[in-house]
């Protein structure tokens, strides 16, 4: 028995035993001033008040009130505060580790062949034809450019142009997952383990790994594992035989023998499918477009023959737009074959249901172990588009796993994944499916072995076709175009201005026309994001998680009542201004924005947050829902102070200067100050 069991006894409920071996562990530990004796005296507190000992929960965490460490002791004071009044049982749901979920059946046996149909494109031909037009798209770029520095040769320039693209390609193939092994090692301190010790944490986790390597006849890939309580597992590697399959501690953490299984599973259909070979080469060919783009754009700026210029200008250009376009290419790639993983794993294990309580509970862990650090993971943050889950998507899925009393209001939050057009939309950006698509397509595995479901999809479905179909998408089309109105604005007002200068034969109403265009459809993009307060109504996280009709662009003027736990940026953790604000029921991004722009939000991070951090506040904003569900603020109000924030400031700034500007430049060009 170790600290793991109790932190696992503790996760499901099994309160005597957590506090049994969480004592052990504190009476045992050689240094109690760790930040680990802290964070096993915080569990042994919430099991003790899990168990009935109310008065042994309030000694501890006045005891952990007087720790030097501010996070540990602000968090003594929070439990406090929950001990020392009464709560509903939802609220007291949210205090705690949330009930394990109700484990629905497996399949007998393994291997059974499943039918994915519907859920995601053929991998191969998605793969061959993603390879094929990025491949095509860098020989052209190279064409291009050395075409227009060696033009009274071509055909050499097309054995040049062959030649660096097959060596720059092959040496990146080969050398990637080297160098990707030292960034594991430097930045995580990732440890390469046996197969033996995989086997000690999670037995069926490690048949399921001999398995499917003496079934599709591979190596055994290299195991490693990341001493970090951040739930995820990834895979990288050139070829099945040499590829590496790391995951983290926090997976055996807060995932059951039978869960672990399936994301090793998981991952091993990467390998299996060489998914991760091809992610590699196309996200290398996509690296080479915005490399001859920077390239071309930096050259067309020198040189006095303005023919070569202006054709290199043109081939810079169509190098960004090939680099955009794969860019959606390889997220395509990277959303189609998680989706293959997960029949993988389903057809493997036999067990679909276990990888979809996986998912939901990787979410938790992740949104759990957010709250416990005043920064976000680096280690989520840096695998993000590896890992299994997509670590920006786990606040809406964590937040109901986290309170929910069954899988049936788990399952609420993906409606919006499953019905709102604007999940589509967004997933476009995304390296992973949305979790209720995923979750959708493990429960049609299920069914097809004809087992229980883990999460009741099918419900799910029949409330998501009574939802209001004219209040999701009867103004979509108008929407998106309000979502984009600065550049629609643009473009309109270009070619308006197009056709006003040939009347007129006045060349200088073109960029008049197009300024005022941006202007206008920036004002009223602010005003379609931003609108008027009027009265706010108090709710909370877990209710704007479960809103099917919740837009990107059209905000919810919201009234939050919560804590502070820390910063919400992924990057520059001690200087952001983001943060994150908890209630009872869940966690959700807040974004603040100063009348200064970046100055002004960069002096808010570096000389306020520290001091809000561990606050109770009231947060009233917009409410938007993206991948990543966030409140833009107006104000934060604390018992000491009031912050506010102006979001749409800076675009209304922005949208009457561009108007401004535009009855400025005709005079600007009669000077000849241009």
């Amino acid at each position: 028995m170790s600290l793991k069991d109790g932190l696992k006894a503790l996760q499901q409920h099994r309160y005597s035993e957590a506090i049994e071996l969480l004592a052990a562990y504190c009476q045992t530990a050689s240094n109690p001033h760790s930040q680990e004796y802290a964070q096993v005296q915080m569990a042994l507190a919430r099991a003790y008040h899990g168990n009935g000992e109310k008065h042994k929960a309030i000694a501890l965490c006045q005891e952990l009130e007087r720790y030097l460490d501010s996070q540990v002791s602000n968090w003594a004071k929070g439990f406090l505060s929950t001990l020392n009044k009464a709560e509903t049982p939802r609220e007291e749901a949210a205090a705690e580790a949330p009930k394990p979920l109700q484990k629905a059946g497996r399949a007998a046996q393994t291997g059974v062949r499943l039918v994915m149909k519907g859920f995601a494109d053929n991998l191969a031909l998605v793969s061959i034809a993603t390879i094929c037009l990025l491949f095509g798209m860098v020989l052209v770029l190279c064409l291009a450019i050395l075409f227009i520095l060696n033009s009274n040769d071509p055909f050499s320039g097309l054995a040049v142009a062959i030649i660096i693209t097959l060596i720059f390609n092959t040496a990146a193939f080969f050398i990637s997952p080297s160098m990707m092994d030292l960034t594991q090692e430097w930045f995580y301190q990732t440890h390469w383990v046996p197969l033996a010790e995989i086997e000690r944490r999670s037995p069926e986790a490690a048949e399921v790994i001999k398995r499917v390597c003496r079934e599709k006849n591979i190596s055994l890939p290299r195991l490693g594992i990341i001493d970090d309580q951040n739930p995820t597992a990834f895979t990288y590697g050139s070829f099945p035989d040499s590829a590496r399959l790391v995951v983290s501690q926090g997976l055996f953490t807060y995932l059951d023998d039978d869960e672990v299984a399936t994301v090793y599973a998981h991952e091993l259909g990467h390998i299996v499918h060489w998914d991760f070979a091809i992610m590699t080469v196309a996200s290398t060919l996509v690296q080479i477009s915005y490399l001859i783009y920077t390239f071309a754009r930096n050259f067309s700026r020198g040189g006095n023959d303005n023919k070569i210029k202006n054709a290199i200008q043109v081939a810079a250009i169509t190098a960004y737009v090939f680099y955009l376009v794969g860019t959606y290419l390889i997220l395509y790639l990277s959303r189609t074959r998680e989706y293959y993983a997960d029949h993988f794993a389903a057809e493997t294990t036999g067990n679909p249901n276990a990888l979809s309580r996986a998912l939901v509970k990787i979410a938790y862990g992740i949104l759990e172990q957010g709250q416990r650090t005043q920064e976000p993971s680096k280690l989520i943050e840096g695998t993000r588009a590896l890992g299994i889950y997509d670590s920006k998507a786990a606040v809406a899925t964590g937040t109901a796993y986290r309170i929910a009393s069954n899988s049936q209001q788990i399952g609420r939050v993906f409606l919006w994944d499953m019905f709102n057009p604007w999940g589509w939309w967004m997933e476009m950006n995304s390296t992973h499916p949305l979790t209720g698509k995923r979750i959708r397509a493990l429960t049609t595995y299920a069914e097809q072995m004809g087992l229980e479901t883990e999460f009741d999809m099918a419900a799910v479905v029949r409330e998501g076709r009574k939802l209001n179909k004219n209040k999701l998408y009867g103004n979509l089309v108008l929407d998106i175009l309000l979502f984009n109105a600065q550049w629609v604005s643009a473009i309109a007002g270009f070619l308006l201005g197009l056709l006003v200068a040939l009347i007129s034969s006045n060349a200088s109403v073109l960029p008049s026309f197009s300024f005022f265009g941006f202007g206008i459809g920036t004002l009223i993009n602010a005003f379609a994001m931003y609108p008027d307060f009027g009265r706010v109504s108090q709710t909370d996280i877990f209710t704007l998680m479960c809103d099917p009709y919740a837009s990107p662009l059209r905000g919810r003027p919201v009234q939050l009542q919560g804590k502070l736990i820390g910063r919400a940026d992924a990057a520059g953790y001690q200087f952001g201004s983001d943060l994150r604000l908890q209630d009872k029921m869940g966690t959700i991004y807040t974004r603040y924005a100063s009348r200064f722009g970046s100055l002004g939000n960069f002096l808010f991070g570096a000389t306020q947050v520290q001091k809000l951090i561990g606050s109770e506040v009231q947060a009233v904003g917009w409410f938007r829902r993206e991948i990543i569900p966030r409140v833009d603020l107006v104000q934060l109000k604390t018992n000491r102070t009031t912050v506010r924030s102006y979001p749409r400031f800076w675009s209304l700034v922005m949208g009457i200067g561009a108007i401004i500007f535009g009855f400025i430049v005709p005079m600007l060009l009669q000077a000849d100050l241009f």
